[in-house]
C-alpha cells in the first residue's frame, strides 16, 4: 500500500517516521507522569514560599504593632522621652531598672507569652 508521496506504509516504519504505537504506550506514560510530578512539586515548593512570607509579614506587623505601642507608653509616661534620642532613652530606662526595687518588680512581671 503506497500514500500519497508514493512511498509505502512499511517503509514509514522502518524508517521511524511514524512512531511505533507500542513505544508511544510504554514510553510515554512514564515520562507524563514524571513531568506531572515534578510540576507539583513545583507548586508546593512555591505555595510554601508565599506561606513563609505570609508568616514573616506578619510576625513583622505584630513587632511593629507593639513597638509603636510600647513607645506611646512610654511617650504618655514620660512627657520628655520625645525629645530624647534612643540612646538617652536607653540610659534613661537603664538608670530606672537600677533604682531600688525594680528587681522586685520585674520579677513579679508576666514571661513573654503568658496572658496578663
Amino acid at each position: 500500500m503506497l500514500d500519497r508521496n508514493g512511498r509505502s506504509i512499511y517503509d514509514y516504519f522502518q524508517r521511524k517516521e511514524v512512531p511505533d504505537m507500542n513505544e508511544k504506550i510504554t514510553a510515554h506514560p512514564q515520562k507524563e507522569e514524571r513531568e506531572k510530578v515534578l510540576k507539583e512539586i513545583r507548586q508546593l515548593e512555591n505555595r510554601k514560599k508565599i506561606l513563609e512570607n505570609k508568616q514573616r509579614n506578619e510576625e513583622r506587623r505584630g513587632r511593629t504593632r507593639r513597638l509603636i505601642e510600647r513607645g506611646a507608653v512610654l511617650e504618655g509616661i514620660f512627657p520628655l522621652a520625645p525629645d530624647l534620642s534612643g540612646a538617652e532613652v536607653k540610659t534613661f530606662l537603664i538608670a530606672l531598672s537600677h533604682l531600688p526595687g525594680a528587681a522586685e518588680l520585674t520579677a513579679n512581671l508576666p514571661k513573654s507569652g503568658d496572658t496578663p
